[in-house]
């Protein structure tokens, strides 16, 4: 959904891109892999200083400052390499590699991001390199090499390309004969202890907790009013089994090896009370779904008040992402909406729950930054979201997240939710169009995964331009036909049909392209369900259960005076 009014989302090619396809020429051209093949032997080491990069950058050089060490995402340990290329930089990353004359080196690295290239130079025979045109998994690349008669060390590297985001990379490999180098040197000293403790989303059982990464650490022990209360390999944890209403202290320490560190400073936090919010009415047979704006793009200002009794569903856009990856916040932008205060807000969402209606927040939207990839994140989106149904009384949670979804994690975290907050729980998604064109896709995947628990798939029937339907024809954007042609695709493609409707923009403001009149979203309404009104495209079954319709937004539809509601509103609540 857009913040900005009538802007143009960038939308993605299906195609693969002229660059991708120009970097295959050039890397054939500029870059020599060759393919030699290595076993090896008991004795053989990994040559490689600061191979997982546990230690920053230490034994490691990146031209222009471009690289990092971070703590997610991250292989094994608790740090990676994140390098970016910017400019005429392309984020090389070289570390000088004692190795032993006349022997072979099994090269090798695991990375993820954009593209990534891993070689070797100066040794003394073929110089080798191999590379990747980027991934959203961690991906290893192998290669191997020999040492010439005079060859005491090599230059390992990586590096990312011009014009393309950061690449990450770990867990480095020189494997051989041992250089003399000394490997990763000595053993591990004992870590400090960690710095930086913050409690974040609390529930009535539960706290989440996240810190610094210390260097050097393996893992992390968490500590509830000085007894060990769980473990983690990663920055962040979820204390659980707690009583409702209650202060605790907690503290972690860092171990590896060597052992354990000192504890860190304790902080305070206190679990949510019980009864303060969850989930509420029932959600109609075919309902209307409309976002409500937390913010003044030039659309008209409401209250949830405001909002027509039209809309069944009002998503609260949006909710934004905290320092804890996953994690996920909500403030009221009382300034931009003339004054309008918490208080008030509160006691509107309650009055419109006692109307009948659902009220949830809406995490994402076009500049949405929330990223749930692992399994920790996954636990602080569901812990952050449920702490806001706790706080605020929402009925539920909508995925509105245009930069990226993983299906594994995002269904871990909507499962997890679910457990918490018991049936009723609204769970609505508004993918893009190509998001939904397959089943094999993300977004289409997370839908199916939890198509016990989903409510509805609100796709974006526009900022599209055209658009492949379930017939295998291609559909412009705008059209009848591009409505009902896209929704037979989730339809046959494992959604039962009242878990699917259709969302357009309000107004011909509310999108960059797209907009269709009212009349049409209701002929698709009719052809889905009726098969009547339908344009050239008719699918070649009814599907009378099909949820209804969505909106963006509830303010844009506001400004062009109600048409949108008025029109298909009613034509909703008349279907089948």
């Amino acid at each position: 959904m857009q913040r900005s009014a009538g802007s143009r989302r960038r939308r993605r090619n299906t195609s693969r891109p002229f660059l991708g396809g120009a970097m295959a020429v050039i890397a054939a051209g500029a870059l020599t892999v060759t393919g030699l093949v290595s076993t090896a032997q008991a004795a053989d080491v990994n040559n490689a200083k600061n191979a997982g990069f546990e230690s920053g950058l230490a034994n490691w050089s990146c031209s222009a400052g471009s690289g990092a060490t971070v703590s997610t995402p991250v292989r094994s340990g608790t740090s990676a390499l994140k390098a970016t290329a910017a400019g005429q930089d392309h984020a090389k990353c070289t570390q000088t590699v004692a190795v032993k004359p006349n022997s072979t080196y099994a090269l090798s690295s695991w990375v993820q991001g954009g593209y990534a290239y891993l070689g070797v130079t100066g040794s003394g025979t073929t110089d080798v390199s191999t590379w990747t045109p980027g991934s959203t998994t961690w991906t290893k690349l192998s290669t191997s090499f020999r040492t010439g008669a005079n060859t005491t060390s090599v230059t390992v590297y990586t590096h990312g390309w011009y014009g393309q985001s950061a690449y990450f990379a770990d867990d480095v490999e020189v494997t051989g004969p041992d250089g003399g180098g000394g490997g990763d040197g000595p053993g591990p000293a004992i870590p400090a202890a960690p710095a930086g403790l913050t409690a974040g989303a609390t529930t009535t059982s539960s706290v989440a907790l996240s810190w610094n990464a210390v260097s050097g650490a393996t893992g992390y022990k968490v500590y509830r009013d000085g007894v060990q209360a769980t473990t983690s390999t990663g920055t962040s944890a979820t204390v659980t089994g707690l009583a409702a209403d209650t202060a605790y202290q907690f503290s972690v320490s860092a171990t590896n090896a060597a052992g354990e560190s000192v504890k860190s400073a304790a902080v305070s936090a206190r679990t949510a009370k019980p009864g303060t919010g969850g989930p509420g009415p029932a959600v109609p047979k075919h309902a209307v779904t409309g976002y409500w704006q937390n913010f003044n793009n030039g659309a008209a200002v409401q209250k949830l008040t405001d909002v027509p009794a039209d809309y069944d569903i009002i998503a609260v856009s949006f909710a934004d992402a905290t320092p804890t990856p996953g994690a996920v916040t909500f403030k009221l932008d009382s300034a931009g909406l003339g004054g309008y205060t918490d208080a008030q807000f509160r006691a509107d969402i309650k009055t419109k729950q006692a109307q009948g209606k659902n009220v949830i927040i809406s995490i994402g939207g076009e500049l949405g930054t929330v990223r749930v990839d692992n399994d920790a994140s996954a636990t602080a989106f569901a812990n952050s979201v449920y702490a806001l149904m706790q706080d605020y009384g929402f009925n539920g949670v909508d995925i509105d997240l245009e930069n990226g979804l993983n299906a594994t994690y995002m269904t871990k975290a909507l499962r997890q939710l679910s457990a918490k907050a018991g049936s009723g729980l609204v769970i609505t998604m508004a993918p893009q169009t190509i998001d939904m064109q397959s089943t094999s896709g993300e977004y289409f995947k997370t839908a199916l995964n939890i198509k016990d628990i989903l409510t509805v798939v609100n796709m974006q029937y526009y900022n599209s331009g055209s658009m492949l339907g379930c017939d295998g024809k291609v559909y412009s954007q705008g059209s009848v036909d591009f409505l009902t042609a896209l929704a037979c695709i989730q339809l046959e493609g494992g959604l039962d049909p009242s878990q699917v409707g259709i969302g357009v923009p309000a107004s011909t403001r509310g999108a960059g392209s797209g907009y269709v009149a009212p009349s049409i979203v209701n002929a698709a309404l009719d052809c889905l369900t009726k098969g009547t009104n339908c344009g050239s495209f008719k699918p070649s079954k009814t599907y009378p259960s099909l949820r209804g319709a969505m909106t963006w937004s509830t303010n844009w539809d506001a400004t062009a005076g109600f048409a949108w509601s008025k029109a298909v509103g009613p034509h909703v609540r008349g279907l089948p």
